[in-house]
């Protein structure tokens, strides 16, 4: 998978890291992806999973081929099956 494609791809089942956000609780929640919603990611962070709000939040996701990637939250809003469909324009 390509680093441009992550945003149209499942993120179910990749390795995320909180690197920034607004609550300073969520800053270093790390693990797999669980579950995705609209608004929240679920992370599975110990034996714990976290919600984590995406749009006051970046994310470093770990790829499928090993890469690092990383994420503003609000690139990732919508429902996961709608943003699988949504085409990206690119800024220049």
């Amino acid at each position: 998978m390509k680093a441009a494609t992550v945003l149209q791809s499942e993120l179910i089942g990749l390795k995320a890291k909180v690197v920034k956000s607004t609550n300073h609780d969520a800053i270093g929640i790390s693990g797999k992806i669980v579950d995705e919603t609209r608004n929240t990611l679920v992370i599975r962070h110990g034996d714990d999973d976290k919600t984590v709000a995406k749009d006051t939040a970046v994310f470093q996701l770990t790829l499928r081929d090993g890469s690092l990637v990383e994420v503003e939250g609000n690139a990732l809003l919508g429902s996961p099956e709608n943003r699988v469909k949504k085409k990206l324009r690119r800024r220049w």
